[in-house]
């Protein structure tokens, strides 16, 4: 189990003497800590063994297990988890040995409630450091690999990412409609990276953007002589593609003549080059995109309907931008860091204000629109002009599908996002800007489930 890093660390006092549970329980609850009591060394492995992370306060001596042994096997357990010891007057040198065996540190009996809440916060940066650098570890091995993020914590994206991971590894072919921005492009190469076709190529090929009388030879490739202009073989993108996948992009404006082609290679995985006989056997997915409505333009005779429902074997419908408002925040930092970096220019905390500007756009470019905007705001800094600056909170039309408290909120977990980032991340910062104590922030980013680990630049 893994320490929530949106939660306050908690603490294990464990002392057989029930005066001194309750007291010390009482300080560090006030300092803000969650705090599970024990009377005994085995009410305290009960807990730990159910996966329990924090930090351990413990006394010497108790009946049956002691400290010191209750040291070793949490240590034994979980070496992450630092034990603080209680001693009497008689136990110092004992405790020094602890140390040495591997005990955080140890409080003398009797001991001052700011001794106890000074030695605990020390003990709970360092078990928060430890964590820290474990999940920076699991990051960086995760960024290391190849291919894009899906970046959100809305529900429409949470169901997006479920979608892909159920359908990474299967052979079947995808369709993604989506509006003009949304991230067709990546998404088709977020499936590729995270299928089992990975270590293959990933073509792509935006059929909008090919000349009418070239775009079999890019699709398909030519022999030698095929026609005039043909001086020497061609591989085509489906035979590059082989063995990885090939993403369709703008397919709605592929010429309807052509169309009777592809649905012959995509149903019998076998492309021939132009000028030649020889079939060669494909083993590939195919990735289609479009804008428009397929079923419509297929009804309308603009598209084949056979094409559609052959490519149609998994759809994935990606929301626009202005439906899943809450990930814009998180959005914008991310694109504002990697603008950052490319740059080499620091990124301006953003106002609140700001923040509320881009929350109640309506995106029509989606998340490309945003991304530049975010891009030039890190060039312009303060200078950068939105365009919808003093537009009003809602429109009316999504005003009438919230109520009050539902605009309240969101505003509630904008202003938090907005600070956090202007911040980096630091809790401290944030509660002093927003007014708030620890414990009101701590639960208010619970309930939002915002994570100040994606707001640290």
């Amino acid at each position: 189990m893994q320490l929530d890093s949106n939660s306050p660390c908690s603490v294990m006092l464990v002392d057989d003497e029930e005066h001194i549970r309750i007291s010390a329980g009482q300080t560090l609850e006030l300092a803000g800590y969650p705090v599970t009591c024990c009377a005994n060394a085995q009410q305290a492995l009960d807990v730990l063994a159910d996966g329990w992370v924090g930090v351990m306060v413990s006394d010497i001596s108790m009946p049956g297990m002691d400290g010191l042994a209750l040291m070793r096997e949490v240590r034994q357990r979980n070496s992450d988890i630092p034990v603080i010891l209680i001693t009497g007057h008689g136990d110092i040198s004992m405790a020094v040995g602890a140390i040495r065996d591997g005990a955080y540190d140890f409080i003398e009996k009797p001991f001052s409630a700011d001794l106890l809440q000074d030695v605990v916060k020390r003990a709970v940066e360092k078990l928060t450091l430890t964590l820290e650098n474990q999940r920076l570890r699991r990051e960086l091995e995760a960024q290391s690999a190849p291919g894009p993020r899906l970046i959100g914590k809305t529900p429409a994206l949470q169901q997006l990412r479920g979608l892909v991971q159920a359908v990474a590894d299967t052979p079947a072919d995808i369709l993604i409609l989506a509006e003009t921005g949304s991230g067709k492009d990546l998404m088709a190469r977020y499936i590729h990276e995270h299928s089992n076709r990975r270590d293959k190529n990933f073509v792509a090929i935006n059929c909008g953007a090919v000349p009418e009388n070239l775009i079999e030879s890019e699709l398909f490739g030519h022999e030698k002589g095929a026609f005039t202009d043909a001086k020497a073989r061609r591989i085509g993108k489906f035979e590059h593609a082989n063995g990885g996948t090939l993403f369709l992009d703008e397919i709605e404006s592929m010429p309807l003549a052509l169309q009777v082609k592809l649905l012959r290679v995509i149903e019998e995985r076998s492309v021939e080059r132009l000028g030649s006989n020889e079939s060669i056997p494909l083993d590939l997915r195919i990735i289609a995109a479009s804008k428009a409505d397929l079923k419509q333009q297929a009804e309308q005779g603009l598209f084949r309907e056979d094409l559609y429902y052959r490519l149609n074997v998994v759809k994935i419908d990606i929301p626009p931008l202005r439906e899943r408002r809450d990930d814009i925040p998180l959005l914008f930092q991310h694109f504002a860091i990697v603008a950052s970096t490319l740059y080499g220019r620091e990124v301006v905390p953003l106002s609140a204000e700001r923040m509320h500007s881009l929350v109640t756009h309506d995106w029509p470019g989606n998340v490309r629109e945003l991304r530049n905007l975010a891009e030039r705001y890190v060039l312009l800094g303060e200078n950068c002009t939105f365009d919808f600056d003093d537009q009003p909170i809602l429109d009316a039309t999504e005003r009438g599908h919230m109520t009050l408290p539902q605009q309240m909120e969101r505003f509630e977990r904008m202003l938090i996002q907005t600070e956090l980032a202007r911040h980096g991340g630091s809790i401290k910062d944030t509660q002093e800007s927003l007014g708030l104590p620890r414990k009101t922030l701590y639960d208010k980013m619970k309930k939002h489930e915002i994570n100040k680990d994606d707001f640290k630049n």
